[in-house]
């Protein structure tokens, strides 16, 4: 008779309850409960986080709750970092894509993790600094006189700017990362490399009677009308003397006019211990972090002021490692305060290890 029951009851609940196919839509519960996109916050304050932190689901559980428990509300996660293939499952239509096990392996649940508790998610791409694309599709690469790849001092391979498989396979990738549900795409590295033996340089596709600015200028404009015009949010890193140097593209390409017409945040890396001895007449810059940030806004307002239409708002990359000084909460705080005070959208907090100075910020 119980047999008979259980058999009644699961006939009952079959009936009542319909049946969904995999291609229904979320109940709107489970929408609600994850959504596929946040809204940007009115004004962004994040932290980096590597592929490897983000695909560990501790380490990621780990920053949520110091999110949970402060004022951070926005996670930059490295999707292809400067060294590495993309670090979830995923192919090129130039015939590059992921070949081994990855980093983040289930970055759909990933994601509706770190939405679920309410922390916009950027995905990171480095763009022409990229030695897992250089080694794979050399001829794309920068090279020597002899033919073999070209490196930096650090051993990584840098592709052509100028070279549209590029552009193509980053753009393909930007646009992987958001179908995810990663809610706004960062570009890094977009410039022509600044270290190493430069002279020896053999571009396959750049012509150096081409300006370097046009090159980078036209990646800018190429990231808005592919993906900022399509609903796409967009940023990108810069150089940090890029918001002081207003004609001098730093022979890498980069300017400020470049890319605020076409991207919708611009973070300059305007880390203290970057700059010289003598940098706005300071003897140690990296001492000295509220008069640093306090000059790079106020000369980045001005160089944006002076364009008719700047689409682009500031939201710097600051300090939060020891580097030049060790680095208190007070110095990390000066930082954010003069970030805001210069009318940033936002910022972001860097440490390559991912470990944050929880008493420089504001309790949630």
């Amino acid at each position: 008779m119980a047999a008979a029951l259980t058999g009644l009851a699961v006939l009952v609940i079959w009936k009542v309850i319909p049946r969904r196919t995999p291609l229904d839509p979320p109940t709107p519960v489970l929408a609600e409960r994850f959504p596929k996109y946040l809204p940007k916050p009115e004004r962004v304050k994040g932290i980096y986080l590597s592929s490897a932190t983000a695909g560990s689901p501790e380490r990621l559980e780990a920053l949520l709750d110091l999110a949970d428990r402060t004022e951070l509300n926005a996670m930059v996660i490295d999707i292809k970092d400067d060294d590495s293939e993309p670090s979830f499952v995923w192919q090129s239509s130039i015939g590059v894509g992921t070949e081994g096990a990855v980093t983040i392996p289930k970055i759909a649940k990933m994601l509706r993790t770190v939405h679920a508790r309410g922390v916009y998610a950027i995905a990171r791409v480095s763009v022409f600094q990229d030695n897992y694309l250089a080694e794979r599709r050399p001829d794309l690469a920068l090279k020597r006189s002899d033919g073999r790849l070209w490196r930096d001092r650090k051993g990584i391979g840098w592709l052509d700017p100028a070279a549209r498989d590029v552009w193509t396979y980053n753009l393909e990738l930007a646009r992987a990362a958001h179908s995810m549900g990663f809610d706004e795409i960062q570009f890094d590295y977009i410039r022509f490399p600044s270290d190493g033996s430069l002279r020896t340089i053999v571009y396959p596709f750049w012509k150096k009677e081409e300006v370097k600015t046009s090159v980078i200028g036209g990646f800018f404009a190429y990231l808005d009308s592919e993906l900022r015009q399509k609903g796409i949010p967009i940023s990108v890193d810069l150089f940090g003397l890029t918001m002081r140097r207003g004609d001098d593209d730093l022979g890498i390409g980069q300017r400020l006019a470049e890319a605020l017409p076409y991207v919708d945040f611009i973070s300059p890396m305007v880390y203290p211990s970057h700059y010289s001895s003598g940098y706005i007449g300071l003897e140690d810059p990296a001492a000295n972090p509220r008069e640093v940030i306090r000059a790079a806004m106020a000369a980045g307002n001005s160089i944006r002021n002076e364009l008719p239409d700047p689409k682009a708002a500031f939201r710097p990359w600051l300090q939060d490692f020891d580097l030049g000084a060790e680095y208190t909460p007070e110095m990390v705080r000066a930082q954010i305060e003069e970030a805001e005070a210069g009318g940033a959208e936002g910022w972001l907090l860097w440490n390559a290890r991912n470990v944050y100075t929880e008493e420089a910020l504001k309790s949630d």
